[in-house]
């Protein structure tokens, strides 16, 4: 059997192309692609080389539309036993192919070209083309006889040209030479006979039956030449003689070879058109064709020579004349019946012929796994062979299989239809078509994709071919791993190292072998790094932009949609970058990769490798870094690898695809779960691009970036070391805060780091920030409790109680390389991570009031100044006492009022408690201060040691005001003539508005501090704490009251001591009075408003049970003047007196108190009483002067 046969192979010149000298394989290809320009030589074009010696036995030779082929083989081939039987099997011409500069001596290649014709008795025509002659070979070459035709250097066109002319000649020589055969096989003397006919000595009968079977022949043979000369017509007219002599004769054979001309001259007559009409009589005539082989056969002959070959090479015939899709299912029957007749064939020649057939139609119908599968036949076929060359054809057969059986190399894939098979779309979000992921990996062929790859490995040992044994055995390793024994695996581990020594070093292999490796993520980089885009026409450039981090997009950013879902990562030129990515073995031995980093397809990263072991059935997330060198994109589709001694590339999406594929149940297994890994969200490879240097500010915590521990109020500084690590100097810089407890952070030395601008690269500058600790809450109270308890502190750093530092900042405005664009600046984000301890614990807070009774005596409390001049009365006291208590001179007694704050310590520390007072320096008209020093007052400090409580009392005497008068209610009285209400003008709602107003204003003039230790000092939050303790008597603390009343004797201080003798300097004299003696006495009432009050006065007097003594049937105490009903007047800022005698008849203690009710009270001096009702007395008490009386009853 002879391959790529058709039905027009019948009429097909054979000519053999032959290198003559030294001709290299590239030549001699070349000039071999020069003949095949020219295998249809119309008939037209060659009449001027034809000359008729007699007249033509083509009778209807078609000069106007008629053609010769050929057919070139290349290199020859050995005379077939058939010739006789089909004329276009032999060697009817001989061409042969000389490189002149590589054969110098053309007598020498005559010689070599005559020898090589020696073997092709068949030839009819013999030429020896030579090329590139010089000139004395073309000098020589005209003696040297019409068989060596030389070709002058020239240009392509003008060669192809000439070979154009030769080949003319060639076939005119030929038509010329085919009369003369045709003219010879009429003789008589012509004998014809095939391998079938006997090759004993002929018998009578058999010498009878082979003369009436020659002229049968005969006219067969002549139909074969006329066909090969280009007339159909004579063709089939001897084809019909031969049809009827054979079937005389029952000479099925030639029968079926004259049927087999005469389909062929059909088709040749119609010039190839095809119709229904004549593919239904080729196939009625084929099936005969094939039925009269099928009849030839002789079974003595069988074991010798079998008409086989030819039954199933006219199946093939017919086979390839109807194989097209809308034929597909006669077209499959015929390549059936003719596989199963394989199994019937002598010759292992024909059975690979016939197999490569059979596969190359499937191919052409689109059944590729039915070609597959009989390629594999003619691969095992060469395998049976013991030689290299058998070995290399067996794996060239194998990889035409892959593509069918879905394991073909990477290299063997183009860049396009593997962007189409494993591309996925941006609506898919990544994930691949159904079919698309079929098509990679099926499972269903696991085990028959196994046996083609490891035929491919034998075949590829065998033909000394390490480079395709390493990428069969990688395949073979990677994809079906679960499939293979531990054993198994380690010898195609060993068969991948065996390889890898006979290749070169740094050999590359487009075939991944492990392990796998599949992106595990691109980690955000550290808040110290973030990139914000630059806003040119604010001067707050970072303003209206969201810091990038290392992604631009934000779910959160406004603008157009935009279709394309990958982030882009935005990279620095000379910073390095990491970018995470997972490995895994899931093999039965322990995997060591020599080295694996980034993969960048752009030319401008330049990736770090790193070595790395992975155990048995294992995995490891690493780490692979870079630097990008230039600014542009960055592409990153996968990881280089060098494993077993070879360099592969693995890409990110096919080890998607493959996962993916497991997750559908179409892949074995997922290699990353056998080994024990996570389940991971699939995760894409961003578009990176890369901007110009930018500089770098890297912050530490002079002392340690440790937490910074406070306890509840405490002050302390902090030191923050920034220092630019990178190329390009910091110009702007602009600092804020961010994040809770933004108040914690008293003060930022912002001029100090804007002094050190620019901040040059490998320069640095230390900032002072000032902290002061929160106060925790009650829920913080319970977790540090739980922190403290459990002797751990880590939690707070996490809490995002703790404020930031937020530091943007810029480079140059432009850069060298792009004068338009404006380069992008930076934000260092600076967690202060404060860690607040509880401190002092605050318990409760209380207001206290004590008032000790004064004396009757001739002299009140003395003053140390009264300004007489000032519209306020300033009075101010020298007493020492006053810096503790304050006396009021004008209220005759002791009015004093404590915030009593209860604290406990329930730290391991001890605290110290100070407290202070700050007080506004009273001013006079004339600008004249009083007291300028006394600004603030100190009370002695209170220790609290660990686990124990103490009090704390806060005097509130000194933030009295000496005069009651409308500023404390002015906004009252605002808002009134605001609103034009004609009801009271204090309201509820002001008047508690103004409280909580005072309440403020006085918080923030007492400070409680706390020390502990050296460093450790801080103040005490009590501003909740005197807010509720003040809410309802701020008004008794702060205002005084409308008036004030005071008593004293009216007298000679001597003269009562001489009656009590008594020394005159006694303090016992003072306030003592003599029974049964007149006393004189006088009440001073004093106005502190700034209006003038009208009252009505009463005086009383009371004994130690509280008895009235001046009224009743019993009275103790006789009494001269008024004491009640007094009606007096007073002065705004004045001070009235009443005198009067009180004559005591018992002696005893004795309390004096003063009572006034105010005329027509102003509504200062309702608010103050804090009466509800217009029509309310406003009564005026004052406190209780104590008188002791001596004597005898």
């Amino acid at each position: 059997m002879e391959p790529d046969v058709s039905i027009e192979t019948s009429c097909m010149i054979r000519i053999a192309v032959l290198p003559i000298g030294n001709v290299t394989p590239t030549l001699l290809r070349d000039y071999h692609s020069m003949l095949l320009r020219h295998q249809t030589i119309p008939l037209s074009a060659i009449s001027s080389f034809y000359t008729e010696h007699q007249k033509s036995p083509f009778m209807h030779q078609p000069w106007d539309s008629g053609s010769l082929r050929f057919k070139f083989v290349l290199g020859g081939a050995p005379p077939s036993p058939w010739e006789d039987f089909q004329s276009n099997r032999k060697i009817l011409a001989v061409i042969g192919i000389c490189h002149c500069p590589s054969s110098p001596d053309l007598d020498v290649v005559i010689e070599q070209f005559n020898a090589a014709c020696k073997g092709y008795n068949s030839a009819l025509v013999k030429r020896c083309f030579a090329f590139s002659p010089c000139d004395s070979h073309l000098e020589d070459g005209e003696k040297k006889g019409d068989n060596l035709n030389l070709f002058p250097p020239a240009d392509r066109q003008t060669q192809e040209f000439h070979l154009q002319t030769m080949m003319q000649d060639i076939a005119a020589s030929l038509l010329m030479e085919f009369e003369k055969s045709v003219l010879k096989a009429e003789s008589a003397g012509t004998i014809l006979k095939t391998p079938l006919d006997s090759q004993a000595s002929l018998s009578s009968e058999e010498v009878i039956k082979a003369k009436k079977r020659r002229l049968a022949r005969a006219q067969k043979t002549i139909g074969d030449y006329c066909l090969l000369a280009g007339s159909p017509v004579d063709a089939n007219a001897h084809y019909s003689t031969a049809l009827e002599l054979a079937r005389l004769t029952t000479d099925y054979f030639w029968y079926a070879g004259a049927m087999e001309g005469s389909v062929c001259s059909l088709l040749v007559d119609r010039m190839g058109q095809k119709d229904s009409v004549i593919e239904e009589e080729v196939k009625y005539r084929y099936n005969s064709v094939i039925l009269h082989y099928r009849k030839s056969f002789i079974q003595d002959n069988a074991q010798r020579v079998s008409p086989l070959s030819f039954e199933l090479e006219a199946t093939l015939k017919l086979a390839r004349f109807l194989c097209r899709r809308e034929m597909a299912k006669d077209v499959v029957d015929l390549l059936t019946s003719a596989a199963d007749g394989a199994k019937s064939l002598i010759d292992a020649s024909d059975r690979l012929v016939l197999y490569i057939e059979v596969a190359r139609l499937f191919g052409t119908l689109g059944y590729e796994r039915k070609a597959a599968f009989f390629s594999r036949q003619v691969a095992q076929l060469y395998l049976q062979q013991e030689n290299r060359s058998a070995a290399i054809c067996a794996m060239q057969v194998l990889a035409m299989t892959t593509k069918a059986y879905r394991v073909q190399s990477r290299a063997s894939i183009s860049n396009h239809s593997l962007s189409n098979e494993t591309g996925s779309s941006h609506a898919d979000c990544g994930r691949m078509h159904h079919q698309s992921v079929v098509s990679l990996f099926e499972s269903q062929w696991s085990t028959l994709q196994m046996v083609v790859l490891r035929e491919i490995l034998l075949s590829a040992v065998r033909a000394c071919d390490p480079l395709a044994a390493w990428s069969a055995a990688a395949r073979l390793l990677r994809s079906y791993y679960p499939l293979i024994t531990p054993a198994g695996q380690n010898g195609l581990a060993s068969a991948l190292s065996n390889s890898a020594d006979r290749l070169p070093s740094g050999t590359r292999c487009a075939d991944p072998a492990l392990p796998f490796v599949r992106l595990y993520s691109f980690p955000f980089q550290s808040s110290q790094m973030d990139i914000v885009k630059r806003n040119p026409g604010r001067e707050d450039w970072w303003a209206g932009t969201a810091p990038s981090g290392p992604f631009i997009y934000t779910p959160f950013s406004k603008g157009e949609p935009n279709d394309n879902s990958k982030q882009e990562l935005v990279w620095i030129v000379g910073e390095p970058v990491q970018v995470l990515v997972e490995l895994a073995n899931p093999c039965g031995f322990d995997l060591k990769v020599d080295s694996i980093y980034l993969s960048a397809h752009s030319g401008n990263f330049d990736a770090f490798p790193i070595s790395v072991n992975l155990p048995t059935n294992s995995s490891k997330v690493i780490s692979l870094s870079g630097i990008p060198t230039s600014v542009g994109l960055v592409t990153i589709p996968g990881c280089t690898v060098h494993c077993f001694g070879v360099i592969t590339e693995h890409l990110f999406k096919d080890v998607d695809n493959l996962l993916h594929g497991a997750a559908q149940g179409l892949v074995l297994s997922d290699p990353f779960r056998c080994c024990g890994s996570v389940k991971l969200k699939n995760v894409s490879v961003p578009n990176i691009s890369v901007v110009p240097p930018l500089p770098l500010l890297v912050s530490h915590v002079v002392g340690g970036n440790g937490a910074i521990i406070l306890y509840e109020g405490e002050i302390r500084d902090v030191w923050i070391s920034l220092a630019n690590a990178g190329t390009v100097p910091v110009e702007q810089a602009h600092i804020s805060l961010s994040g809770k407890n933004q108040d914690s952070v008293i003060s930022i030395a912002y001029e100090t780091l804007k002094s050190a601008l620019p901040l040059k690269p490998g320069a640095e500058v230390t900032i002072p920030v000032t902290l002061k600790a929160w106060q925790l809450g009650s829920v913080d109270l319970e977790t540090a409790a739980g922190k403290i308890a459990s002797g751990s502190m880590g939690r707070h750093l996490k809490d995002g109680s703790s404020p930031s530092i937020l530091i943007h900042y810029a480079g140059p405005a432009t850069n060298s390389e792009d004068q338009s664009v404006l380069p992008p600046g930076r934000r260092l984000v600076l967690p202060l991570q404060i860690c607040v301890l509880q401190g002092l614990s605050f318990v409760k807070a209380r207001l206290l009031s004590m008032e000790i009774p004064a004396h009757v005596g001739e002299k009140l409390p003395r003053p140390v100044s009264v300004e007489t001049n000032s519209t306020e009365g300033t009075v101010v006291s020298e007493n020492k006492m006053d810096k503790l208590m304050k006396i009021d001179p004008f209220r005759g007694s002791w009015g004093l009022r404590f915030l009593e704050l209860e604290l406990s310590n329930p730290t391991d520390v001890v605290f110290e408690i100070s407290v202070s007072v700050h007080l506004e320096n009273s001013s006079i008209e004339n600008g004249k201060s009083v007291e300028q020093d006394a600004t603030e007052y100190g009370y002695p400090k209170t220790r609290i040691d660990r686990d124990y409580s103490s009090r704390v009392l806060i005097p509130l005497e000194h933030f009295k005001s000496p005069i009651l008068d409308g500023s404390f209610f002015m906004k009252d009285l605002q808002s009134d003539r605001t609103t034009g209400s004609k009801s009271v003008g204090f309201s509820e709602k002001n008047t508690k508005a103004e409280l909580n107003a005072s309440i403020k204003n006085l918080i923030s003039r007492i400070k409680v501090r706390w020390q502990s230790g050296r460093n450790s000092s801080g103040e005490l939050n009590i501003r909740d704490a005197i807010q509720a303790a003040l809410q309802t008597s701020v008004m008794d603390v702060l205002l005084p009251d409308p008036l004030t009343f005071g008593f004293r004797l009216v007298g000679n201080n001597s003269e009562q001591a001489a009656k009590l003798d008594l020394p005159k300097e006694s303090s016992a004299s003072e306030g003592s009075v003599l029974a049964h003696d007149m006393t004189p006495m006088e009440v001073l009432v004093r106005n502190n408003t700034k209006e003038t009050i009208k009252m009505n006065l009463s005086i009383s007097c009371r004994d130690v049970a509280g008895e009235n003594c001046t009224e009743g049937t019993k009275a103790t105490v006789l009494w001269a003047g008024s004491l009640n009903e007094i009606i007096m007047e007073v002065l705004p800022l004045q001070e009235s007196k009443h005198g009067f005698s009180l004559y005591f008849l018992v002696p005893g203690e004795y309390t004096l108190v003063a009572v006034a009710v105010i005329d027509g009270a102003t509504d200062i001096l309702r608010a103050r009483a804090k009466t509800g009702s217009p029509d309310e007395p406003i009564c005026c008490r004052g406190p209780p002067f104590h008188v002791c009386v001596t004597g005898t009853t």
